[in-house]
This record gives structure tokens, C-alpha cells and sequence, in this order.
């Protein structure tokens, strides 16, 4: 296992990591965990692939940390070179086992260790992340009995039957029903338009209990049929809020993926000359 990094000076420590006094919950404490594993198998080392001009984990950390409703934002990595990235700007990282299985269990990790009410999980690989994603994220800890959140945005026409665009139907109070690689829901009538499909946007905030219990049980059948880890949720019947954002991301797994992104951000970085 690997040894546990000291947090830099700047992390976030039990005693540094502040309260949140705005509107969700009384002063509840949130943490958000950037998991950066670096040996990803689709696209190795993407977390430190440069997209317009800086690493993919720097785009993802600095939107992170432009969200005012966090109290503290970590990158939880299995990697020296990471680390040594994370040395080198300042921002705070633990070094966690490469042998745990999920960026869910990296959080857990890092929930051992810095106590807070409520855990963000943001993907190292979400280079369009945005502050009002997170925004949007928290929005239902409002809810006092709001357990697990996660994004969802309108799926376009071209992303109905890519596998790798996630869909998610919801009942009508926001719960998730399901979640899946296939078009869901599955229009039997070919005239039947009006559904709209959604698709699901990675990123998830747990209350500390809730993230705990879900590490502690282990893969579902559904989990590994589809290969999504949350529907390990659903089928221990654990309850996702999903919130609504109009504003889309683009994951990266792929070369394909590095370059729609990079033409997104460049294209941006020149309208804000």
C-alpha cells in the first residue's frame, strides 16, 4: 500500500477545513476529492495530457476550486508524478493505494482521514467542469433526507445510442430509476417523441454515511453487467438524487475525446481575448 503523503501547507486538515454556513444544511462540511488515477486503461496518463496549454487535472482543479459552497478541494492520486505535479502549483493531494478499485473508494480514502459532512466526488478526467455543476450538485442537500446527488443534462440526438454517453431515467420527485448504456427510456412506438432522453453526467456528493456504506458493499449485478458503479446504489436500495444542469461536459476517454475538448477550450480562451 502506498505510504500517505502529508498534505502541502495549503490542504484542507480536519482542523483547517471550514463550515459551510450558506444554505445547505447548518454548517455542513463539504470536501471535494478529485480522484487522478494515472494508469487509466482506455487513455493512459490523460490526467497529465496537456489540453490547451495546461494539464487535464489543472482545468478540472481550478474550476473545483472557483466553487464557493466547497470548504476544501483535494486530488486523490495513486501516482509520484501526479503528486510531483501537485507539488509543483500547490495544490493539495494525499497519495492513496493503488490497489483500490474506484475513484468512490479513493474518496472514501480521503474521507478517512479529513472529517467532513458531505464528500464530492469530481472525475480527474472532466475538463468542462464547471462551478455551477457542483452548484448544482449540492442543490439538493437542501433536502434534509437527500443521501446521494448526481447531474444529469439533455441528451442529443447523437449521443442516444453511444454507449458511452450514459442515460438516466428519474421518477417524478428527482430519484433515479435506472441508469444505463442502452437508450432508456425505450421508445416501443416509433411516433412516440415526446420523451426526452437525458444523459448522465458523472459526477456525485455523498453524505459521509452514505458514501461509507456504499464502499462496504461490494459490486452489484447490475454494476457489473452495465459496468456503472451507481447502480450499486439503486439495487441496495440507497436513493441518487439527480439535478438537472443545461450545461453539458465532455468526459475524456479517448483521443477523439482529448481533441472535441481541446477545440472547445481553445475556441473559448479565443472569444475571452
Amino acid at each position: 500500500m502506498a505510504q500517505t503523503s502529508p498534505i502541502i501547507p495549503d490542504s484542507p486538515t480536519p482542523e483547517k477545513l471550514a463550515s459551510n454556513t450558506g444554505d445547505i444544511g447548518k454548517a455542513q462540511r463539504i470536501l471535494a476529492v478529485i480522484p487522478a488515477r494515472l494508469a487509466s486503461t482506455r487513455l493512459p496518463r490523460k490526467v497529465l495530457r496537456s489540453i490547451a496549454g495546461q494539464p487535464m487535472l489543472a482545468w478540472v482543479y481550478q474550476a473545483a476550486s472557483a466553487c464557493p459552497q466547497l470548504d476544501g478541494v483535494v486530488i486523490a492520486t495513486d501516482s509520484n508524478e501526479v503528486a510531483d505535479l501537485c507539488r509543483q502549483h500547490n495544490w493539495p493531494f494525499r497519495l492513496t493505494s493503488p490497489d483500490l478499485p474506484s475513484g468512490s473508494d479513493r474518496v472514501q480514502a480521503i474521507a478517512q482521514e479529513i472529517p467532513a459532512d458531505i464528500y464530492v466526488n469530481i472525475q480527474g478526467d472532466e475538463p468542462l467542469l464547471q462551478p455551477a455543476h457542483i452548484s448544482a450538485l449540492l442543490q439538493p442537500f437542501r433536502q434534509p433526507d437527500v443521501q446521494v446527488s448526481t447531474l444529469r443534462t439533455p441528451c442529443t440526438p447523437e449521443n442516444i445510442h453511444n454507449p458511452n454517453a450514459v442515460k438516466v431515467v428519474t421518477a417524478p420527485d428527482g430519484r433515479a430509476l435506472y441508469f444505463s448504456r442502452a437508450p432508456i427510456p425505450f421508445h416501443r412506438d416509433p411516433d412516440h417523441t415526446h420523451s426526452q432522453f437525458w444523459k448522465h453526467i458523472g459526477l456525485y456528493a455523498y453524505t459521509a454515511d452514505a458514501l461509507r456504506r456504499f464502499t462496504a458493499l461490494p459490486p452489484s449485478p447490475l454494476e457489473q453487467t452495465e459496468r456503472l458503479e451507481q447502480l450499486r446504489f439503486l439495487e441496495n436500495n440507497i436513493p441518487v438524487h439527480v439535478e438537472t444542469t443545461s450545461i453539458d461536459t465532455v468526459g475524456v476517454d479517448t483521443e477523439d475525446d482529448l481533441q472535441t475538448v481541446e477545440a472547445i477550450l481553445q475556441k473559448a480562451f479565443q472569444h475571452h481575448r
